[in-house]
């Protein structure tokens, strides 16, 4: 039916004119064919053809409109607006953008056509379907959106840490470690800090705390590793008057109990004892424990993080450590990565010691380029308590206002690329730079997690791509640990 509508449609605009039937048939075969919606009206706004793509994108069907002028169509809300009408009210092309039943989002064109008495004769509408582009326009504008919230966070942390100076941190990674760890202070979610010697654990405990629900109350630090193994118990949970000998007549609260409704921060939690990582995850699954020689409970409410440098998953099948406290323990793992591996933050954090320093003793020390860039070029074994340790001795071994290379007492420092004053001196490839210190990051995270999905997780890539780039790399440059 509608090509018959067409043919005689085509007839009429050429005045007349008569066309061969196959040429029309044959026009009406290219236009049907097209993958752009085709709808076309008399000069009047009546409905006289569409095309199979105008069905697919609008929903509707030829019986719905052929024969109907457009604006009975609107009337009875068929379509929501017509580009056709707007065409012949305004005499000339028009576009809009419309929204269809079907979902699809499309830009419309209505385009007169004019007999040889400049008569409108025939509106033809051609109907694009822009959905794909216009979900990857709303998709960008999210991740537009979580980028700007990203910043933002960021911006935050930034500005917090000025206020809260014990914690610094201008590295990438570090900001964004901040910034997972904020999201999950607000729960009472046990956390699991790990990480070398050093790398500043406590520092970011403390951080949790101060952005956690509970940080108007206490904040208690343990040192598992610093408690002599028969008094863990007692320290942790306290004793009865009369428990043991040497015990205080009236007793003893723990720590746990002074921790209460606050946070308490177990460092070193791999050096608890056996005995008391019993009687520490009781405390984990049910909020109470027992005194030493005491058979009342004691109920508590207390935030638990816990740290350490050792690797625990070795302990769990060495025995040496309980694998339910464990798994109660790393509900929410946090790898604190290596001073090394966060070179942003080697200039923040010795500027803010040497300002301590300065403000202390009243002097106005500096650090030289050559010092700086000795500093960064180092491996720091002992992370940022090293860091503290050398910029103290560097401090004291100054012999005027500026720190020296030489000051700085640091051995085994390879050679820099940059000179005193922070120019070129020699070449260096940096694609070999950056994949050795891609190789590091994947060597650290498998180290701790002991397998490629978890270590490929931590590090936000794909298992098969981390396993194979690893492979590569060890082959091209060995362990970092033989470096």
């Amino acid at each position: 039916m509608r090509d018959e509508y067409l043919q005689k449609m085509i007839r009429n605009v050429m005045d007349g004119e008569n066309e061969a039937d196959r040429q029309t048939q044959l026009m009406a075969t290219v236009l049907d064919s097209s993958y752009d919606g085709i709808y076309i009206t008399d000069g009047e706004a009546t409905t006289v053809w569409m095309n199979t793509s105008y069905e697919r994108i609008t929903g509707l069907r030829e019986k719905d409109v052929l024969g109907y002028n457009m604006r009975t169509l609107v009337e009875k809300g068929v379509i929501s607006k017509s580009a056709s009408l707007l065409a012949l009210e305004r005499n000339m092309p028009v576009t809009i953008e419309q929204t269809f039943r079907t979902g699809k989002h499309a830009v419309v064109t209505s385009t007169p056509f004019y007999d040889k008495k400049n008569r409108v004769r025939m509106i033809v509408t051609n109907v694009r379907d822009i959905s794909d582009i216009y979900q990857m326009q709303q998709e960008l504008e999210k991740r537009y959106q979580k980028n700007l919230r990203y910043r933002e966070e960021i911006d935050v942390i930034r500005q917090y840490l000025i206020s809260h100076t014990d914690l610094i941190a201008n590295d990438p990674e570090m900001l964004n470690l901040l910034r997972t760890v904020k999201r999950a202070a607000q729960m009472d979610t046990m956390i699991l800090l790990q990480g070398e010697t050093g790398v500043g654990k406590e520092r970011v405990a403390m951080y949790i705390h101060q952005n956690s629900l509970r940080k108007n109350k206490n904040f208690i630090k343990v040192n598992c590793g610093t408690i002599p193994e028969d008094l863990a118990e007692s320290e942790l949970f306290g004793y009865e008057r009369g428990a043991f000998t040497g015990a205080r007549k009236e007793g003893k609260m723990g720590l746990f109990e002074v921790a209460d409704k606050g946070t308490i921060f177990l460092d070193e939690i791999g050096d608890l004892p056996p005995v008391t990582q019993t009687k520490l995850l009781r405390v984990l699954q049910e909020q109470e424990f027992l005194r030493v020689g005491g058979n009342v409970p004691v109920k508590v409410d207390v935030r638990v993080l816990a740290a350490t440098n050792r690797d625990l998953k070795a302990m769990v099948r060495n025995k040496t450590f309980r694998e339910d406290l464990y798994y109660r323990l790393s509900v929410f793992p946090v790898l604190i990565p290596p001073l090394r591996c966060r070179k942003g933050d080697i200039g923040a954090l010795a500027e803010s010691m040497l300002k301590k320093l300065n403000q202390k003793y009243n002097t106005d020390k500096r650090l030289s380029n050559a010092a700086l860039a000795g500093m960064m070029e180092y491996n720091w074994p002992g992370n940022v308590r090293e860091l503290k340790n050398v910029l103290e001795r560097a401090y004291i071994m100054c012999n005027n206002h500026e720190i020296l290379m030489e000051d700085l007492g640091i051995a085994g420092i390879a050679p820099t690329a940059f000179g005193p004053t922070g120019e070129l001196t020699e070449r260096m490839n940096l694609k070999t730079e950056l994949e050795k210190t891609e190789l590091e990051y994947m060597e650290r995270a498998y180290q701790v997690h002991k397998n490629v999905r978890e270590a490929a997780r931590y590090l936000s890539m794909d298992p098969a791509t981390f396993s194979r780039r690893r492979k590569h790399f060890l082959e091209k440059y060995g362990s970092p640990k033989d470096q």
